[in-house]
């Protein structure tokens, strides 16, 4: 190249094509069929996760927030839960109708009480349908027409006796209990899904359980329900599976979510599949 060729102005570009405002059409978006709420404890690891393998309908989609709580789960730390909840709600898709929102907590609700969870999140969202792992737990129960419930926790025992009160007030009798005892959530997340099992087994061995509930969003076993199942031979569940599968009144009406179907007790009872 020549001193002149490269001292010769580059040539002007031309402008863009202005193809101006195009047309365009607004679908339902990815919840066409139903949004989901979630309020999740901060500590959390795997409420999500869980979700992400059970909600896989197309049109149906969850949004989540987190709330602020101690990594120490104790009567204290959770109800001082109570009044975040509101604020937290107020942070999942302002101004967009949710059809549900499920509080992510199961011994919260215990502590505090199901209505009182209900009024918070009605603080934000005043007309939406509310659950928690507890209303579901009540409502699986009754549609399996199981009474004496095997209850398996991360929690600290004086966390157990509240349970204990909180199923038995509402005539449901815990045949059994066992606890890991991991006081604090982050390791509650950590506790291995063969754990999970050896428990579940030993707790279905005892006297006239007819069911296993295995309480605490943050323990892994949605994922291997139907295996749980097989090996112990009793219906088995959890915080995360339930508030998925739903309560009629609560969750499955709204949503009518078959999410997942695990024989012979077929969880889908109590939220058949219908059209959307």
């Amino acid at each position: 190249m020549s001193l002149v060729e490269a001292a010769a102005p580059a040539p002007a570009r031309s402008a863009p094509i202005d193809l101006g405002v195009l047309p365009s059409e607004l679908d339902g978006g990815v919840a066409s069929r139903a949004a989901i709420g979630l309020v999740v404890l901060a500590t959390d690891q795997t409420m999500e996760h869980e979700f992400r393998l059970l909600v896989r309908q197309p049109g149906v989609a969850f949004y989540e927030s987190r709330v602020f709580n101690d990594n120490d789960i104790t009567p204290e730390t959770l109800r001082a839960i109570g009044t975040r909840i509101a604020p937290s709600v107020d942070l999942i898709l302002p101004s967009i109708e949710l059809d549900v929102v499920a509080f992510g907590c199961t011994s919260a609700t215990m502590t505090l009480g199901e209505d009182a969870v209900f009024a918070e999140i009605h603080k934000a969202r005043p007309n939406v349908a509310c659950t928690t792992p507890v209303t579901a737990a009540l409502a699986a129960f009754r549609a399996l027409r199981a009474s004496r419930i095997g209850l398996l926790t991360p929690y600290a025992p004086e966390i157990n006796a509240n349970l204990i009160r909180y199923f038995g007030n509402r005539g449901l009798t815990i045949a059994a209990v066992a606890t890991f005892n991991r006081r604090d959530d982050r390791d509650a997340a950590r506790i291995s899904v063969p754990s999970i099992e050896e428990a579940a087994r030993r707790l279905a061995g005892a006297q006239a359980v007819e069911a296993i509930f295995v309480s605490c969003t943050s323990l892994r076993v949605a994922e291997a329900v139907e295996r749980l199942e097989a090996r112990v031979g009793a219906p088995i569940t959890s915080s995360n599976h339930l508030i998925c599968c739903g309560s009629p009144a609560r969750f499955g009406a709204v949503i009518q979510l078959r999410v997942l179907v695990s024989a012979p007790w077929n969880w889908a009872r109590f939220a058949p599949p219908v059209e959307l």
